[in-house]
């Protein structure tokens, strides 16, 4: 990397829920160091309320947002893909670049309880990916390193 922000890109197929909790936690925790976004194959009409209101309760105001479609970010380069929901991963298409794909599968949240423990779930894996040298590793160690996040803290 060239001073540019490092480029993550969190997959699922409402870009409702899980996705958006994603982009929002990477990005609080990241700030300026990682470019962060969020989309799906088959965008909601609204961000879930109860994702916004985890995310309330972790002081991040995530009100006003949308879901986004893959369509609308697809010329982007990314660095890193994750998927987050099995149908993702399954359907993720084939985006330009080099970019590193991994899945990071998490069950769909139904309850306010379920919310917040999926928040805090990418909370913790996003703290490590936020960790790793993504400065300097290469295509291969990062996928390999990304993807022990998720199955280390499972």
């Amino acid at each position: 990397m060239n001073g540019a922000p490092f480029r993550v890109l969190y997959l699922c197929t409402r870009n409702a829920a899980r996705s958006q909790m994603a982009e929002a936690i990477t990005a609080q925790q990241a700030g300026a160091r990682f470019e962060v976004t969020s989309a799906g194959a088959d965008p909601g009409s609204e961000v879930h309320p109860m994702a916004i209101a985890a995310l309330a309760e972790r002081g991040i105001d995530w009100s006003g947002r949308h879901p986004k479609s893959i369509d609308d970010i697809s010329g982007a380069p990314w660095d890193l893909v994750i998927t987050v929901c099995d149908h993702a991963n399954e359907a993720c298409p084939i985006l330009p670049g080099q970019q590193a794909r991994v899945h990071w599968g998490l069950d769909d949240p139904q309850t306010p309880a379920d919310f917040r423990r999926t928040l805090d779930e990418l909370a913790r894996r996003t703290a490590a990916l936020i960790a790793l040298p993504v400065e300097s590793m290469g295509t291969a160690a990062l996928r390999h390193q990304v993807q022990e996040i998720a199955d280390a803290i499972a």
